[in-house]
């Protein structure tokens, strides 16, 4: 439980790097065979990946500092240190989406392909963050419980500074109260048993054979679904909406998470009733062949002499 994988003079490697470093090549390979699979050049979906990774992960910070601004507003600075961890899904999957629609119009590339291809790397990456949240101590974490299920974590996890009873909150700085190291819900957890059960759902439903955009729609859905229930809710983090909050068990409504995700899913039902049945159609089918460049303009006659 410390943030720091190897660290030698001022070479540091950080857990949470590390985790999604791993997950991210994992991910890119997972992707490229199904789309291979799927008789789509993987070549060009390396191309856009890389990018869509690289703007996901700018979403996924943005994300994360709009909807847990408490940890900013001492250190501002800190919401550039990614590798300290915190990422937004939410605000990842709008990055990847957008880079992946601007190379789907600019190049006529097949975007609900590549959307379905990169589920189980999804997956995998939420797997690899939690992990690292976990080893950080200071990420993602749960709310004080009087539950048998609660965690209390040790001395020696230097990456957790307690719980400041008097603001509900991390004991960063300065607090005026009581500050308690445990029992909370061990969310970083339940995080990770999400992304498994969403890894084992993702193969299933590319398995079923089901048009292109299925695969994506269904993720988001079911990721809104149990994230919301099963990890915001006793997360420790600031209700939007206050409508209902229990100190003693550890839960509370609702957090931004939880407010985002109602019109995510209302969005992903509408999306799913909306898609054409039967089969997933090939690839030659699926992708419309599009000029890389647009065409000149009416080429004028040429002059006799």
């Amino acid at each position: 439980m410390d943030p720091t994988m190897i660290e030698i003079g001022p070479f540091r490697i950080a857990w949470y790097g590390f985790f999604l470093t791993v997950a991210i090549f994992a991910g890119f390979e997972v992707a490229k065979r199904i789309l291979k699979r799927w008789s789509f050049d993987p070549n060009q979906f390396e191309q856009a990946a890389f990018w869509a990774v690289v703007w996901g992960v700018v979403g996924a910070r943005i994300g994360y500092v709009i909807t847990s601004p408490g940890e900013f507003v001492r250190n501002p600075v800190e919401a550039l240190y990614i590798w300290h961890g915190g990422l937004s899904f939410h605000g990842a999957i709008i990055g990847g989406v957008l880079v992946f629609y601007y190379y789907y119009r600019r190049y006529g590339y097949p975007i609900m392909a590549y959307l379905d291809a990169s589920m189980p790397g999804v997956a995998i990456g939420i797997m690899a963050g939690r992990l690292g949240n976990f080893m950080n101590g200071s990420d993602t974490v749960g709310r004080l419980t009087n539950l048998p299920i609660g965690f209390t974590w040790p001395q020696s996890a230097t990456g957790f500074p307690g719980i400041c009873k008097s603001t509900n909150d991390l004991a960063f700085g300065g607090c005026l109260g009581e500050i308690v190291r445990g029992p909370v819900h061990l969310t970083q957890i339940y995080g990770l048993l999400i992304g498994l059960v969403l890894l084992f759902l993702a193969f299933y439903w590319i398995r079923q054979n089901r048009p292109l955009g299925y695969v994506f729609w269904q993720f988001v859905l079911w990721y809104s679904v149990l994230r919301s229930v099963f990890e915001e809710t006793f997360r420790l983090n600031p209700l939007w909406w206050r409508v209902y909050e229990n100190d003693q068990i550890g839960i509370g409504f609702f957090t931004a998470t939880q407010l985002i995700s109602i019109p995510l899913v209302i969005l992903a039902i509408i999306m799913l009733r909306r898609l054409p049945k039967g089969e997933r159609q090939p690839a030659s089918v699926a992708t419309p062949a599009v000029p890389a460049t647009k065409p000149n303009a009416q080429a004028k006659p040429k002059r006799k002499g």
